[in-house]
């Protein structure tokens, strides 16, 4: 039974297999590598998934959601249709659809995966990210850092000992960045740094409020759908630049035609403050690492977002050298995870390495700190694994009451890197019985042990009872109970997805609504009739003549958008 590896991305997912020595990424139904991470719910209740459901954002915004990774983790949740979804429910559809693509692709089972995540992602995004698996009935084998599975895919541990590197990966919602350094046959990372809220769609969302305000636009008065089609043509137009010094940006809204004309250097400006945020991860993942940019060897782009300019050349002056990119930096991140999942089977074309990760964030406990006059004060954060530890870890520190009599002692966990618990993401809590004594007498162990995968388990000793307890994350916001997991099992169970013919018939009728919604006049007539050729075609329920009008209609559709003749 074969063990897939998968990018679970924030706009695109992709899946793929170690097959006869080499990595193979799967297609999905329509023949790509990219499956959109975009859920839709039809009129008849049924779910989409993928392309159809991303042509499907414009006309239908309402019941249609993406971007949706940027929430796992946290209690958030979209009701589309007549069903209420979790982000890690959402992640779980598309993650069925790999699945599925990969079984079709593979003629067998499949039940095992590799899935990468971003680095700084916490605690509770990687438990979310594993349930999102498990909901569907896929094993997590390995949860694998995205610069970490980079890096694998350039082959870095083939390279030359005792030399450095510097990852950059921006994706469409996450920016990470970690240093690594292969040395004896061990991959190490030094140190990671990152924000979970800034990538491509922050770009696309600070271009679309600046056309707001150069062509005058209220935003709030807008529908959905002009909404949704004015992010869309930004998207179209913000890749553009990558080899155009300036683009025309039309579109044809509800009551009015929208025009707004975009040079290069319009887009640098408006953008300024995102590269400014892209700075600081950066400058302290080297100062982390105790290293210059002179001491690296190479620095590698990930993500798709990093195809724009402004990144490269921000990257450039940052590290003063030119970054690398030579594989897809759409598809890299699956590259290694694959590569990865291949490692842990020990496939013999493979060199062994070792890779260690380390842990991107401070985990300790709040603590009550004594002050001057004798009292104590809570909310203080004690670390107790450090950022940028080597993992896996286990460590112990030691705490005791602080009042007489005290016969519970609340051991509550958080992630951070500030001095109080306020400022810092609180992932748990455990109350903890003691025998009744004296301030101070009371003694517990607190050990935290963050395995391969970033999950963190706690575990308490009460060092006068040898009583112990392992931290479940009940308490947590965003923890789902023994009965919920089995309820939205069965409710994801219950989600069949579309046959591969299906799914492509789907996808194409999504685009071409997409396209008559957009185009006006004899454009639209023209996009009119050709649904109707295809509809004609598959009503005859001849395969050959559905799979030729399948084909005709895409050709057609591809001539349209390529033309941009909409109107």
């Amino acid at each position: 039974m074969a063990l897939i590896g998968i990018d679970l991305g924030t706009t695109n997912s992709l899946v793929g297999v170690w097959h006869k020595d080499a990595v193979k990424l799967i297609p999905n139904a329509h023949g790509e590598i990219l499956t959109p991470s975009v859920i839709s719910i039809d009129e008849h209740n049924n779910v989409i998934i993928g392309k159809a459901a991303k042509d499907r954002l414009i006309k239908h915004p309402d019941n249609t959601v993406s971007a949706f990774k940027r929430r796992m983790g946290t209690q958030a949740s979209c009701t589309l249709g007549k069903q209420k979804f979790r982000p890690e429910e959402l992640s779980a559809l598309v993650l069925k659809q790999l699945k599925y693509d990969a079984e079709s692709f593979l003629g067998e089972t499949i039940s095992e995966a590799v899935i990468s995540v971003p680095a700084y992602f916490n605690d509770m995004q990687r438990n979310a990210t594993k349930r999102s698996a498990e909901l569907i009935g896929l094993k997590v084998e390995r949860l694998i850092n995205e610069p970490t599975a980079a890096a694998i895919a350039y082959g870095l541990h083939d390279r030359a000992d005792d030399c450095h590197y510097l990852i950059l990966d921006l994706g469409g919602g996450t920016f990470d960045v970690s240093v690594l350094e292969f040395f004896e046959g061990v991959m190490e990372v030094h140190a990671s740094a990152g924000d979970n809220f800034l990538g491509g769609e922050d770009f696309t969302t600070l271009l679309c409020k600046a056309c707001f305000e150069a062509c005058g636009i209220n935003e709030k008065k807008l529908s959905s759908r002009d909404n949704e089609l004015i992010r869309k043509t930004i998207e179209q137009a913000k890749k553009d630049l990558g080899s155009k010094s300036e683009v025309n940006i039309a579109a044809n809204l509800s009551k009015s035609k929208l025009e707004w004309k975009l040079t290069k250097g319009d887009f640098e400006s408006i953008v300024e403050p995102l590269l400014q945020k892209l700075k600081h991860p950066i400058e302290r993942a080297l100062r982390d690492a105790k290293l210059k940019p002179s001491d690296l060897d190479e620095v590698i782009l990930v993500g798709g977002a990093t195809r724009m300019p402004v990144i490269r050349s921000l990257v450039s002056k940052i590290i003063r050298r030119i970054p690398v990119s030579t594989i897809n930096p759409d598809e890299v991140v699956c590259h290694g995870a694959v590569i990865q999942s291949a490692l842990l089977e020990k496939h013999e074309a493979l060199k062994d390495v070792v890779l260690t990760d380390v842990s991107p964030y401070t985990m300790g406990i709040e603590i009550a700190s004594s002050r001057n006059n004798g009292n104590y004060e809570a909310g203080h954060f004690m670390p107790i694994i450090e950022r940028n530890s080597v993992v896996p870890i286990s460590r112990v520190d030691r705490v005791n009451t602080v009042q007489n009599g005290q016969m519970e002692l609340s051991v509550e966990v958080f992630q951070g890197e500030s001095r109080l618990v306020k400022n810092n993401i609180f992932l748990g809590r455990l109350n903890v019985k003691v025998p009744k004594n004296k301030a101070g007498e009371e003694c517990v162990d607190i050990r935290f042990t963050y395995d391969a995968n970033g999950i963190l388990e706690v575990i308490t000793k009460v060092v006068s009872t040898g009583d112990e307890q392992n931290l479940l994350i009940e308490n947590s916001a965003v923890h789902m109970s023994k009965e919920q997991i089995r309820e939205s099992f069965k409710k994801l169970s219950s989600i069949k997805l579309h046959p591969r013919e299906e799914a492509q018939n789907l996808a194409l009728f999504s685009r071409a609504e997409r396209l008559y919604e957009e185009a006006l006049g004899e454009s639209r007539n023209y996009i009119a009739h050709i649904i109707g050729q295809f509809e004609n075609a598959l009503d005859t329920q001849d395969h050959d003549v559905a799979n030729q009008a399948r084909k005709d209609l895409d050709k057609v559709l591809d001539e349209i958008e390529g033309e941009g003749v909409l109107s």
